[in-house]
């Protein structure tokens, strides 16, 4: 997807950590972002393959999704794997960029399940 077609972009993050984010307004993201110095986040056609490589046997994740618009210019589209352009944000998460949390649960066989759009 061309970055510029994307409306929306999802940010995976566990329970604990969003209400975090909510207490003090902002995500400043997880341990692999502030490893890596920016806040990960995927396109509607990358969600499934970043959960599915990077969350297996997690319980409890979200599935945050975030208006682009309301980012502002900190946001940057990286190549990464397989050489897909993929959405970092190089500043905290404003909560109110968030439109949409959703569950990300796990089935009975231990597969994520993924709203349809997924």
């Amino acid at each position: 997807m061309e970055p510029n077609a994307a409306q929306f972009i999802y940010k995976v993050t566990s329970r604990t950590e969003w209400k975090a984010a909510q207490d003090v307004g902002v995500f400043a993201g997880a341990p692999i972002d502030f490893e890596d110095g920016y806040i990960h986040f995927s396109t509607e056609a990358q969600v499934r393959e970043t959960v599915e490589k990077h969350f297996q046997g997690q319980t409890e994740l979200l599935l945050l999704c975030v208006e682009i618009s309301r980012l502002g210019h900190e946001i940057k589209w990286e190549e990464s794997r397989g050489g897909q352009l993929f959405p970092h944000l190089y500043a905290p998460l404003e909560i109110g960029a968030v439109v949409e949390v959703i569950d990300l649960p796990l089935g009975d066989d231990g597969s994520f399940v993924f709203l349809d759009k997924f």
